[in-house]
């Protein structure tokens, strides 16, 4: 950044200028120390030196970032921090403002981790499509885990407690340290050649990522996806995840979830079944009194072949009867049909007489009618012609008036209109004359 040299600074504004330089420079990275001097304040902030054989820096890691972590630091332990460099402006202290903090070493095991799930996700090991049902009751139940391992005890306890008739069949294996993963991957090859087990549950208890990585073994998750009967895993505890988790039919928070998971509780079952026959008890009861009810209604409807013939007389003789009055009904309805028909057909025929009277009648008052308005139009015609001849021009012109025009057609009604040699057209009564403006004056007073 560009400043004057001869300008004079204050600390704070030499301290403010420095941390831009080293946040702007820097990007947020990882680094890689011991811990010392760890202190946790009362706030939930932590404060402590990150050293190796040559150097250290001071750390401060705040409370909404340190609150997600899954271990406590202490000092002496190797870390890697993703922090970013800065400067605490107070004190002109140079330090880093951690985001995230891990123990050493498992950066390598979290890149690991993400390449084979990316891998074998890609390959569809993870498809929900791929992955079988649980039998609802196992006739034997396969357990792959260590004989030493507290989860096979919690497991063990758990399947006695919910169904202690199920056979349980062990498949030993290391859980954890060198070649464990294969062992594992061999137990699970060797339980799905054998087929003696409808379920295989595969366990072992919480621990570090290091304790667990036996099954984040590649060998151990194709083991699982090629075993011919269903797996479950329950790996940790329930934050935990494996590849085993997501390759296996279906994934248990815990060891004992696993277990829960395979077989039902034998109480509820119990449960579930006494319902089922006491549905079943109602629903033959219900069955056997319909059909008791059925075969009195069949025994109701049950008739003597001689009573059944004389139903079927007596029917006869009233659908004979029926017959009969149907007939008679018939005929008297077309015989009213037919005398309705020829009254209309009569009442349809011309009274030439009274047409002919109508028509004298209606030629006589058609005279007077017209006669009358003949009348009433001669007087109004008359009216209108002498309200005519009164306002007819010509009356008026004889009487020695006359009309005089412009050169435009317009009638003058004043000597304003017209101008000194101006043309003008007379009409007279009889005849009509062109004049020439001379002289004209204003209109007389009254």
């Amino acid at each position: 950044m560009g400043m004057d040299k001869n300008r004079i600074l204050s600390v704070r504004e030499l301290n403010l200028a420095a941390k831009q330089i080293i946040e702007s420079g820097l990007p947020l990275l990882w680094v890689r120390g011991e811990i010392s001097n760890f202190v946790s304040a009362a706030s939930g902030h932590w404060y402590f030196s990150l050293k190796d054989e040559a150097a250290q820096v001071r750390c401060v890691m705040f409370r909404h970032k340190s609150q997600y972590l899954d271990f406590k630091p202490a000092n002496g332990m190797q870390v890697e921090v993703l922090a970013l460099a800065s400067l605490y402006e107070a004190r002109g202290d140079f330090q880093l403002t951690l985001e995230k903090m891990r123990p050493a070493g498992l950066g390598a095991l979290f890149e690991a981790f993400e390449r084979l799930k990316s891998k074998l996700e890609g390959e569809g090991l993870f498809d929900e499509e791929r992955k079988r049902d649980l039998p609802m009751l196992p006739r034997q139940i396969g357990i792959v885990t260590s004989p030493q391992a507290a989860a096979l005890r919690d497991v063990l306890r758990t399947l006695a407690n919910r169904m202690p008739n199920v056979p349980v069949l062990l498949y030993p294996t290391p859980v954890q340290g060198e070649g464990a993963a294969h062992k594992i991957a061999q137990a699970i090859k060797t339980a799905s050649q054998r087929a003696e087990c409808d379920v295989l549950i595969v366990c072992r208890g919480g621990g570090s990522i290091e304790d667990l990585w036996a099954f984040n073994e590649e060998v151990v998750a194709r083991a699982i996806a090629a075993s011919h009967i269903p797996v479950v895993s329950g790996v940790g505890h329930e934050t935990d995840f494996t590849i085993a988790d997501f390759v296996a039919d279906l994934r248990a928070a815990t060891p004992t979830a696993a277990a829960q998971a395979v077989v039902p509780d034998r109480q509820e079952l119990r449960q579930r079944l006494d319902q089922f026959r006491r549905h079943l008890l109602r629903a033959a009861s219900r069955r056997f009194e319909q059909g008791m009810q059925q075969v009195d209604f069949l025994q109701r409807r049950l008739v003597h072949p001689a009573q059944r013939i004389q139903q079927q007389s007596e029917r006869l003789v009233a659908l004979q009867q029926r017959m009969r009055l149907a007939h008679a009904y018939a005929v008297q309805h077309q015989q009213g049909r037919w005398n309705g028909l020829w009254q209309r057909l009569r009442g349809q025929l011309p009274d030439v007489a009274r047409l002919q009277e109508q028509q004298t009648n209606h030629a006589r008052r058609l005279t007077v009618a017209m006669g009358r308005t003949l009348d009433r139009h001669d007087a109004r015609l008359s009216a209108l012609r002498q309200h005519l001849q009164l306002l007819d021009p010509q009356q008026v012109l004889a009487r020695g008036y006359s009309m005089v025009r412009n050169a435009q057609g317009n009638i003058v009604q004043s000597s304003d209109g017209i101008a000194l040699g101006e043309k003008l057209d007379i009409t007279f009564a009889q005849g009509a004359a062109r004049v020439v403006v001379q002289e004209k004056s204003g209109p007389q007073a009254d």
